[in-house]
């Protein structure tokens, strides 16, 4: 069970690994850019290449959608990134349990964003932990855990398609010992759990009073989606590409300077603790633009205050 692009290296090592796959369950198709036309998601497609059975059920509650699982009978479900709850009732069928996927460290960082929270909280660490899925959220008893460094550089994309990567294989190491009878589960520490929110689109706006060693860890957590921006002349700005640079930085927080001498960047943007300088950034209803193009063609960008 999974859906986006991250899930592909879980199914891709299931594959290589056993060729017992029943089904793959993924979330319905939905509208998809300007024209709203319906896409599948990337396991559907990755799915449908392979020859794989594919259910795609708005829900698993529905009567008739249980019954199809009962006649599945499978021994055991991986979950990778599926979006969908699964209830209790179902959770009891398989001899082996819903096996979970997910890309923290349990039972730090529980909920729907712990990759993008990571970065967020300026850990140096995370890792992937299987755990069998109970009633509650990402609380279920531990298989595997494999720990792993984030990258001082590295976007929430980058390090979430690696920690499924991680995942993928943990998964093909640790499930022959689990059905075999070789390995037994440890319970979380409640205790010791933190939880994570659903980011929104809102949560990408930047706050000029942030320091920018700050601001750079939300461009990382928030690049692509929801991306990070600002207001100039009250139209959006995305920030398509920042740096955190070295020394202090004079002036009011927001304040718009010109680096000179930065063919790189082309302006900084004065913060809370620091200067940040803006490779690329995209006006609402433009095409994106280096800093330097976009101070030529407007010039009065540089010396403004953002948001504005």
């Amino acid at each position: 069970m999974g859906t986006p692009v991250f899930a592909i290296p879980v199914l891709n090592s299931l594959l290589h690994a056993s060729d017992g796959i029943e089904a793959v369950y993924t979330a319905p198709d939905r509208p998809r850019g300007r024209g709203q036309v319906k896409g599948y998601s990337p396991i559907k497609e990755y799915a449908l290449k392979r020859g794989l059975r594919l259910l795609q059920p708005a829900s698993l509650r529905n009567s008739e959608v249980q019954r199809e699982f009962l006649d599945l009978a499978p021994d055991l479900v991986v979950v990778a990134a599926y979006g969908r709850l699964v209830p209790l009732d179902l959770l009891k069928v398989p001899k082996y349990g819903f096996v979970n996927v997910h890309p923290s460290l349990l039972p730090k960082f529980r909920g729907p964003s712990p990759v993008v929270t990571a970065i967020l909280d300026g850990v140096e660490k995370t890792g992937v932990t299987l755990i069998l899925l109970d009633e509650g959220l990402d609380s279920g008893p531990i298989l595997a855990q494999e720990e792993t460094s984030i990258g001082p550089n590295e976007l929430v994309d980058a390090l979430t398609m690696r920690l499924f990567r991680i995942g993928g294989e943990l998964l093909v190491k640790t499930l022959p010992r689990w059905t075999g009878g070789h390995l037994t589960t440890e319970p979380q520490d409640a205790t010791l759990a933190t939880f994570t929110r659903k980011i929104v689109k809102e949560d990408g706006e930047v706050d000029w009073t942030e320091a920018a060693t700050d601001l750079y860890r939300r461009f990382r957590a928030f690049t692509p989606w929801p991306g990070l921006y600002t207001r100039w002349r009250g139209r959006m700005i995305k920030l398509l590409d920042i740096v955190p640079l070295p020394g202090e930085a004079k002036g009011e927080p927001g304040t718009v300077e010109g680096l000179a001498g930065q063919e790189d960047t082309g302006v900084g943007v004065v913060t809370g603790g620091g200067l940040v300088a803006v490779g690329r950034l995209q006006l609402e209803g433009r095409r994106a633009l280096t800093a330097e193009e976009f101070v030529r063609g407007y010039p009065d960008f540089a010396g403004s205050h953002l948001p504005s």
